[in-house]
């Protein structure tokens, strides 16, 4: 069975950028959306299994989004995105199990980091 993944960004390209890319590689993008309010409720109403979570979102921060949604549910998969790599060092705080910076989600292993967050302990969970 496919992972069912959450993608939430607040910039409409990105997001069809991601669920492209996300379908290629066999994942089913369940729901999109576009800030930090509509992507609780829409974690919410779909139960993903992971998410794609840019850090900076129009109406409030992907870090908070992130702890509240890992909180919540501690076997959901939460992949940090961001156009500013830098960003990377809030993936550990906040339960993520990986960041990856927009320039590189493409050529990511999305494959593996994702499927690597659902096997793993969650108390180990490390930035990419």
């Amino acid at each position: 069975m496919s992972q069912r993944v959450l993608i939430i960004d607040d910039h409409a390209a990105f997001r069809a950028a991601a669920r492209a890319v996300l379908e290629r590689r066999g994942f089913t993008v369940v729901a999109e959306a576009d800030g930090a309010k509509a992507g609780l409720e829409a974690a919410e109403a779909v139960a993903p299994d992971a998410v794609v979570l840019d850090i900076q979102l129009r109406d409030g921060n992907g870090i908070d989004v992130c702890r509240t949604l890992t909180e919540a549910n501690p076997r959901l998969v939460v992949l940090l995105v961001s156009a500013d790599a830098n960003n990377g060092r809030w993936a550990s705080d906040c339960g993520a199990v990986a960041f990856v910076p927009k320039t590189r989600l493409a050529s990511a292993d999305l494959g593996g980091l994702l499927r690597r967050g659902a096997d793993e302990d969650l108390s180990g969970r490390a930035t990419g």
